[in-house]
């Protein structure tokens, strides 16, 4: 990917702001729910796959909002039981919180699969317990797979767990930062309530939500920080909490984020506010100049398909679907799976190729396809422009005759070089069903699979 040398921030709002539909918080959720109705109307369908963002672990977004001035509780991550029992006995408590380290929400609540003896996974990735006990949890927690509300049914692999001090927290707030359509810049959005999710706090306290828009230019001031601050109704020092949310303010700028979300944001009984847990994504156009933070980047908690892809230059994101779609451009991609969804078939996959694919990427993005066992037909929709039909001819021929594949394989091809691009799959002897348009083509994948 080439490096993007101009603020990533004004990047986004320039060609990319879209994506503020495509955070993996549930305060987007929030966002859009309690948006005015010019905001409604003025926000777009997501851009699937043209954007991708980088989400931290917990201890790693801890690790980095410390650097930055915001206070988190003191936490060590064990990536071996001997580690956690190191560190437990590092923070010299009798209890200590322990939490599941995977990239989703809702871990509190989650389980873990079942064990390989058949024996009963452990309930819930996240607990306080006594310090005697860490040995017991860590081993039923690392190297097995939790599954949350957000993590779908196959779950996510815990490689490591953190070890945190027991805070005593007084009260729980709600706290975010993303980027807004409407006012064409960063959005803060607070509740004086927290520490559940943010769908069920809009559902049952919509009166104590609110939003602070922040101009880019002119930053967020000691006046719209105290605005958030008394909109939270902190207790303690006030000018001391106003630092604390202007803090995550700097880490939202200086650290070209997408997102920072805080819940809970929490009060100690001293009055001090803490970010007891967070989630921070970061915008891609960044890593050029980010490049401490997009090392950290776990792929063990990504789809392995999508992670390919992302080295072919491809983007794909696999669904529930048995027919795989290969399309060149984001909108036909979707006009793609939608028309299959007509013709009552169910797509497999988002996956376009891009304008300027190569007869190598287009076997790359065969073999991706291909390695969702639920694909029973793949079909090929192809308007050439820049992308010419020859070479994804081509790209076809050499995928079908090195994979053998098993599955029938419908193509559409339309614009430069197209005649030649047709003749070239009749020369082939390969068994693939030629379609004219679109309908024609969703329909016989369709049929190809009855």
């Amino acid at each position: 990917k080439k490096p993007i040398h101009h603020p990533a921030h004004v990047q986004y709002l320039t060609n990319n702001a879209i994506q503020s539909t495509m955070l993996s918080s549930a305060a987007t959720t929030l966002l859009k729910r309690t948006a005015a109705p010019s905001v409604l109307k003025r926000t777009a369908a997501p851009a699937v796959g043209a954007v991708r963002n980088l989400n931290l672990h917990e201890y790693q977004s801890a690790k980095i909002m410390s650097e930055m001035g915001v206070n988190v509780p003191f936490g060590i991550p064990a990536h071996t039981v001997q580690q956690a029992m190191d560190a437990a006995e590092k923070i010299g408590d009798e209890d200590v919180v322990i939490k599941s380290q995977i990239l989703a929400g809702g871990r509190g609540l989650g389980k873990f699969k079942d064990n390989d003896d058949g024996t009963p996974g452990l309930q819930g990735g996240v607990h306080v317990i006594p310090t005697s006990e860490v040995h017991d949890y860590v081993s039923k927690m690392l190297g097995k797979t939790l599954v949350t509300k957000q993590s779908g049914p196959a779950g996510k692999p815990v490689n490591t767990v953190l070890l945190a001090k027991k805070m005593s927290l007084a009260r729980e707030f709600y706290f975010a930062i993303m980027m807004d359509r409407a006012s064409g810049g960063p959005i803060i959005i607070a509740c004086s309530e927290g520490g559940t999710s943010i769908e069920d706090l809009a559902e049952k306290y919509p009166e104590k939500i609110i939003k602070v828009p922040v101009d880019l230019r002119e930053g967020l001031t000691d006046a719209k920080a105290m605005e958030v601050v008394e909109g939270l109704t902190v207790s303690g020092d006030k000018d001391a909490a106003v630092q604390q949310i202007k803090a995550l303010y700097d880490l939202f700028v200086k650290r070209d984020c997408t997102m920072v979300e805080v819940n809970p944001l929490a009060e100690d009984t001293e009055g001090n506010l803490i970010a007891a847990d967070a989630k921070i994504g970061f915008d891609d156009n960044a890593e050029f100049r980010q490049y401490d933070i997009f090392e950290q980047r776990d792929l063990s908690q990504e789809d392995p398909r999508e992670v390919e892809a992302g080295k072919w230059d491809l983007n794909y994101i696999g669904l529930d679907g048995n027919i795989g779609c290969m399309v060149n451009g984001a909108v036909l991609a979707m006009s793609t799976m939608d028309i299959i969804s007509l013709n009552g078939g169910k797509p497999a996959n988002f996956l376009d190729v891009g304008g300027g694919a190569t007869a190598e990427q287009v076997k790359a993005a065969f073999e991706i396809i291909t390695s969702d066992p639920h694909v029973e037909a793949i079909l090929v929709n192809i308007f050439g422009g820049i992308m010419k039909c020859d070479i994804i001819a081509q790209g076809i021929i050499e995928a079908s005759k090195a994979l053998d594949l098993k599955v029938p394989v419908v193509v559409r091809l339309e614009g430069t070089n197209v005649e030649i691009g047709k003749k070239m799959l009749e020369d082939s002897g390969l068994a693939l069903i030629t379609a004219e348009d679109l309908d024609d083509a969703a329909a016989k994948a369709v049929a190809a699979i009855q």
